[in-house]
């Protein structure tokens, strides 16, 4: 496992930030590529002076929003069938869609920044919204919210702890967990809000 992390590493290093861009675009649409891959090395690049810290997380975050929007308008602009016709090459089939949507429907538009905190969701939640017709700025603003916290929480934790796998395994567990919290108390307090705004109205 050690030689794999530094290998990573490596790669990281000698692409730079367009190999950061590349790869977190590619996390954001249906390539099955995990964030924690490209950033928590990157984190450890900038900890060593290889990297600039707030650069790596802008390119990071750049890189999501790039994906995401690339999701976005394939649902737009092609509907179901061209998602389900690109997405089966990558295992992506009709019944993945129709949990996404349920979640997207459950949650709001709200949902495309909370889903950003959530693996296995964040890469596809683009998808209802953009057969939603969901509008862009919103999109743009959640999105960007919420591939910016993970983002930063996954350079972080590579600036601090470096090369440790399993120091990175332990306290990755424990930031999803948090992050599930935070997912929580930001959906109620939407929520609040909405009915404040609601009741405004009445």
């Amino acid at each position: 496992m050690h030689e794999i992390v530094n290998a990573i590493v490596e790669i990281v290093g000698q692409m730079g930030y367009i190999g950061i861009f590349i790869m977190m675009f590619l996390e954001s649409t249906f390539f099955p590529f995990p964030s924690e891959v490209a950033m928590i090395p990157a984190g450890y690049l900038a900890s060593q002076g290889g990297m600039s810290l707030y650069l790596a997380i802008l390119v990071g975050v750049s890189g999501s929003l790039a994906g995401a929007l690339f999701n976005y308008y394939l649902a737009k602009h092609y509907g179901r069938k061209a998602v389900i016709r690109f997405g089966r090459y990558f295992f992506f089939d009709e019944a993945k869609l129709e949990k996404m949507e349920r979640f997207f429907y459950k949650h709001g538009s709200f949902s495309t920044l909370t889903s950003r905190l959530i693996p296995g969701v964040r890469q596809f939640i683009s998808l209802p919204a953009g057969l939603s017709k969901m509008p862009l700025s919103p999109f743009v603003i959640y999105t960007t919210i919420g591939a910016g916290i993970w983002v930063t929480v996954l350079v972080l934790l590579g600036f601090v702890i470096g090369q440790n796998q399993e120091l990175i395994q332990e306290y990755l567990h424990q930031i999803i967990l948090i992050t599930l919290g935070v997912i929580a108390l930001s959906t109620v307090f939407y929520i609040w809000i909405q009915k404040r705004l609601a009741n405004k109205k009445n």
